[in-house]
């Protein structure tokens, strides 16, 4: 009995020890069959995006970048625009082109008050937003707009399209001019989306990688060679909004070549990111980047004079002159009047003033005065303002309005997106390929909003004169276009 029952004991002990063997058995060839299966047959975009993806020398090879965040309205972007062609031509890097962005799709907030999203918040704002504008198929580089051709091909800057940064910087093979938000690729869509994060550096600094700056304009003003690095600038928050916010920012002026140039840590990486580069003067300071001169540097001092104004690319040119000399067909006064957003909304009296002035001074002479408008007030709202007067008053005035939906608009917009100004400059050559490939392949691109800088045109060409919005940046950049005289001189020949 003894025997049987040891006999028994040892039986029950081995079938569970056979149990155990093919349970660990069975739980190995799972995860074997499970790895194998997401390795080989999931879309490799499911797959996290490794940090060493994205600086292989084969991807990016070897070159330095620098992205930033560019927000508000089109104005300004141009403005943040041109102070990243100085800090790429300072820092030796080469300049990611972004896309336009919408109209105040992405806000900084307020310098002066000491209120503004972060540098990492902002870019992944960017981020986000640009990723829309693919998937909607609404993307417009800035170098679409706004020609750059003479800097690229005179070496002064190297760039980069945004969208070929993207391929090269997240690795992802895609062709980016026929992606859209019906191609089901929410797969895609999530890697890029980590890849953004990486890239606005809420993951921290990587490094030899990235770089991404913490600084903004609360605690800095960037200079080159003004001798004053490390020293206060002279616009620090006064006492009651230390008080009122609970602020204790300093802001420091820092010489950005030192700070982030040869021998820092900065130089180091491969991709060094930005957050806002716009910058106002303020109280008798800059709010974010003092770049007026370059004393000890020929190249920078040379190219800050070449970038006060950047021009619109040809088409875009043409278009306003051609409205200007064929539908106006003669002397006009040209009236920019913002009068819906933020500010603007309580200073229709001093903008209608300014205006009316103008046009009581030119009734001296021959009638009727045409006169060129461009607001944001739709024309089914003009009821009650002068601009009613002006449009009642046949006799002494003629008024001209250009449209979005009018032929002039549709035709450069079609050409515009046919010739692809921002995919033919940069360090990719298979971008003028791509471009071939959107003819033949893809859907059609949503026409770009290009009205704005079509009037911005017409304005500049205005022999009778300009009225502007006092405080808009749209006056201000067609103040500097009229300066610079892009219409032929019998244009303007009453100036």
């Amino acid at each position: 009995m003894k025997n049987l029952s040891r006999n028994r004991a040892w039986r029950k002990k081995g079938f569970y020890n056979t149990t155990s063997l093919l349970s660990i058995f069975l739980l190995i060839f799972i995860f074997i069959f499970v790895y194998v299966s997401y390795t080989y047959h999931f879309p490799t975009s499911l797959l996290p995006i490794s940090t060493t993806s994205q600086c292989a020398t084969q991807n990016l090879d070897g070159q330095k970048f620098i992205w930033y965040a560019p927000h508000s309205g089109f104005s300004n972007q141009l403005s943040e625009f041109k102070n990243a062609i100085l800090m790429a031509a300072i820092l030796n890097r080469t300049l990611v082109v972004p896309p336009i962005l919408d109209h105040h799709a992405v806000a900084l907030g307020s310098c002066p008050k000491f209120r503004v999203l972060g540098p990492a918040e902002i870019r992944l704002s960017v981020w986000d937003h640009v990723i829309d504008l693919l998937r909607k198929r609404r993307y417009v580089s800035m170098a679409d707009i706004i020609d750059i051709s003479s800097l690229v091909s005179s070496s002064v800057i190297q760039t980069i399209d945004f969208r070929d940064f993207i391929s090269l910087w997240c690795g992802v093979k895609v062709d980016f001019d026929c992606f859209s938000e019906s191609n089901g690729q929410s797969s895609l869509l999530d890697s890029l989306k980590q890849c953004g994060s990486r890239l606005s550096g809420l993951d921290g600094n990587v490094d030899k990688c990235i770089y991404a700056l913490e600084d903004d304009c609360r605690t800095t003003v960037w200079t080159y060679q003004q001798n004053d690095d490390g020293v206060l600038d002279s616009f620090q928050p006064d006492e009651q909004l230390k008080k009122k916010k609970k602020i204790s920012y300093v802001r420091k002026r820092r010489d950005v070549y030192k700070a982030l140039g040869p021998g820092s840590k900065a130089e180091l990486a491969a991709v060094l990111a930005f957050g806002s580069l716009f910058t106002a003067p303020y109280k008798g300071s800059e709010l974010y980047l003092d770049f007026h001169e370059a004393p000890r540097d020929q190249r920078i001092s040379s190219l800050i004079q070449k970038i006060e104004f950047l021009p619109f690319v040809s088409l875009i040119t043409s278009a306003g002159k051609e409205y200007a000399l064929e539908t106006i067909k003669g002397p006009f006064l040209c009236a920019q009047l913002r009068l819906l957003d933020g500010q603007f909304k309580n200073h229709w009296k001093a903008t209608f003033l300014a205006l009316k002035n103008q046009v009581d001074s030119l009734k001296d002479g021959p009638l009727p005065i045409s006169i060129f408008v461009m607001t944001d007030l739709p024309e089914a709202d003009w009821a009650g303002s002068y601009l009613e007067n002006l449009a009642r008053d046949s006799v002494s005035i003629k008024l001209h309005v250009l449209k979005e939906k009018d032929e002039l608009v549709i035709r450069t917009a079609k050409k515009l997106m046919e010739t692809g100004h921002g995919t033919r400059l940069g360090l990719v050559p298979e971008s003028v390929d791509r471009m071939n490939k959107v003819k033949q392949e893809c859907p059609p691109q949503i026409l770009p909003d290009i009205l704005l800088y079509i009037e911005e045109t017409v304005c500049s060409c205005a022999s009778l004169g300009f009225v502007g919005t006092a405080g808009s940046t749209i006056a201000e950049t067609i103040e500097l276009m009229r300066r610079f005289r892009i219409c032929p001189s019998r244009s303007q020949s009453a100036l």
